[in-house]
């Protein structure tokens, strides 16, 4: 029997390509779940709005058909006043975006035909889920989940950037925007405290608070992450130089940039980031959104949502 399922699609998700796919994608869903009800976004945050009002009126699968952004929205929408609403509701993934890093920790197949058959197919397993208190880019203190990764410092500029260049019409990668990021980024000196303890004051380019193992369209930020294991994989790069960055970018990339002398890799269920100068912001990004600003406080949920994939 299949279970009562939403499916939530951003139609905007991949440059716009969604929308164009979706009755492709729509044909492609009937042959896997049968019986849906489906609504597109058509505002920021609506996707978790809709996701916790199915939940509430009892549906067992809600499908997300987006990126990683997207996904994030339908996860939040899984819960209310920080608690979960139904601990047996599972949300599935059907990759279409510009960014689909999670899946990557999920190991959610990136064709079509081979992500419908992990909604079926695939057990549900409970994962853990990042909770983070920030102020939002209107200065207002929020709270939000993140399934992925959370970061601060370079980032969210590059993430902010992104979104710009989106607003004007400009075709930017993120790896564009990276590069031109890093020329007229400035490093940001961060008090953080681990599990009650502090560290040095330093310098920071990349504070990442990592659940999964891939952000930034493939950068592997936290290889050795394990997305149930309850703890948050933090990731540290204190400052670089131009040139240094540049030299060891594509160690992020691959995954082998943990030896380096000037990243440092902690794990932790509890991180503190304050900004020393409150006149200069560190922007904070949240699965691939740019949503708001240190201070911060982020917190593990070990085990705290049902999700389609092989963990």
């Amino acid at each position: 029997m299949f279970p009562k399922t939403q499916v939530i699609v951003n139609p905007e998700s991949n440059k716009g390509q969604t929308r164009k796919k979706w009755r492709e994608i729509r044909e492609a869903l009937k042959h896997f779940i049968r019986d849906f009800k489906y609504e597109f976004t058509e505002f920021p945050f609506q996707a978790a709005e809709i996701s916790r009002s199915a939940i509430k009126e009892g549906s067992e699968l809600i499908i997300g058909v987006g990126g990683d952004g997207t996904i994030n929205e339908i996860a939040n929408g899984f819960y209310e006043n920080t608690r979960i609403i139904n601990p047996n509701s599972v949300l599935g993934i059907v990759p279409s975006g510009t960014g689909c890093d999670l899946i990557k920790s999920l190991n959610v197949p990136r064709g079509l035909s081979n992500a419908l058959k992990t909604l079926t197919e695939a057990p549900s397993s409970l994962i853990d889920v990042g909770r983070v208190t920030f102020r939002d880019n209107t200065g207002h203190l929020t709270e939000r989940f993140f399934l992925n990764v959370a970061d601060f410092g370079i980032g969210g500029e590059v993430v902010k950037n992104v979104t710009d260049s989106r607003m004007k019409r400009k075709a930017s990668s993120y790896l564009k925007c990276l590069l031109s990021t890093v020329l007229s980024f400035t490093n940001k000196k961060v008090q953080i405290t681990i599990d009650g303890r502090s560290l040095d004051l330093e310098e920071y380019m990349i504070g990442a608070v990592s659940n999964g193992r891939v952000f930034g369209k493939g950068m592997k930020i936290a290889p050795k992450a394990k997305i149930d294991d309850g703890f948050f994989d933090f990731i540290l790069v204190k400052g670089m130089k131009l040139f240094e960055f540049f030299r060891n970018v594509w160690r992020i990339y691959a995954g082998t940039h943990l030896s380096h002398p000037k990243i440092s890799f902690i794990k932790g269920k509890k991180i503190t980031a304050d900004p020393v100068d409150l006149k200069e912001p560190v922007l904070l990004e949240l699965d691939g959104d740019q949503l708001g600003r240190l201070p911060a406080v982020f917190d593990i949920v070990p085990r705290s949502i049902l999700v389609k994939g092989y963990i």
